[in-house]
């Protein structure tokens, strides 16, 4: 388990935010995404502040815009379900363009998409900056618990037996002349997700009981941590702060 993972939302890098050590940057995400969702809706200038500072670490840590805009469509149901609260709320209604829309849906559809988009950035911030082992390692420094930290250290190198054998007999049937893309072929695309199933749960089957094998009792062995330099905590908790100023001066004119 000690061996590097290969993750889709990490990209490598030498920058100083790439560089500081993933418990404060564990921490100083958790702490942004709360400020962002403790702040008041109609605060619509605190929310610009927040987009100016992950716009500015995502330039410090040299993350493309179009990497972060792309992995941020994962959440069009959500901006779906903003669009369509100010036909569908009840209500004072105001005329936008021509139509009748819901105050209180425009209040709620902004609160939705605002909130949603700036904590789903921060969070892609931290995994692009932060391999995933890292990301254990800073869950272990910050005394996560030991079994959620093996769960989650076991589905991360599961994760990849499931990948590396899907590309396995994707290759296998190219191989055969068989590569179902259209809507009639979908019942081979049902067999090959229903072998992949098979297939991985005897993989699975056979990953514990060599584990077993080799005196596993239930949890990933301690490893030797250190602890991180005050500097490095000063250092991370600079845009924890500033989004701790944004909040407080958007409640004191709440």
């Amino acid at each position: 388990m000690g061996a590097g993972h290969v993750s889709a939302l990490y990209l490598p890098g030498s920058s100083r935010v790439h560089r500081a050590a993933p418990e404060v940057k564990i921490v100083a995400a958790l702490l942004v995404v709360v400020c962002v969702v403790a702040t008041p809706r109609h605060a619509f200038w605190a929310f610009a502040c927040y987009a100016v500072l992950l716009f500015g670490l995502s330039r410090l840590a040299a993350v493309p815009m179009r990497w972060l805009s792309s992995r941020l469509l994962i959440e069009l149901p959500f901006v779906v379900l903003a669009f369509l609260l100010p036909f569908t709320a009840a209500g004072p209604r105001t005329e936008v363009l021509g139509l009748a829309l819901s105050v209180e849906g425009l209040l709620a559809g902004w609160n939705v998409l605002a909130k949603g988009t700036l904590g789903l950035a921060t969070s892609l911030l931290l995994a692009a900056t932060t391999a995933p082992n890292e990301l254990l390692l800073g869950m272990r420094r910050l005394r996560a618990p030991k079994l959620l930290t093996t769960i989650a250290s076991l589905m991360l190198r599961y994760a990849e037996v499931v990948v590396g054998e899907a590309r396995r007999m994707r290759v296998a049937r190219i191989a055969r002349g068989h590569d179902p893309r259209f809507l009639w072929q979908v019942g081979a695309t049902a067999r090959g997700v229903g072998s992949l199933f098979i297939r991985s749960y005897e993989r699975g089957e056979r990953v514990h009981l060599a584990m077993l094998s080799r005196g596993w009792s239930g949890a990933v062995p301690d490893a030797r941590v250190g602890r991180t330099p005050a500097a490095a905590w000063a250092l991370g908790m600079v845009p924890p702060a500033v989004a701790v100023l944004v909040l407080g001066a958007a409640l004191w004119t709440a």
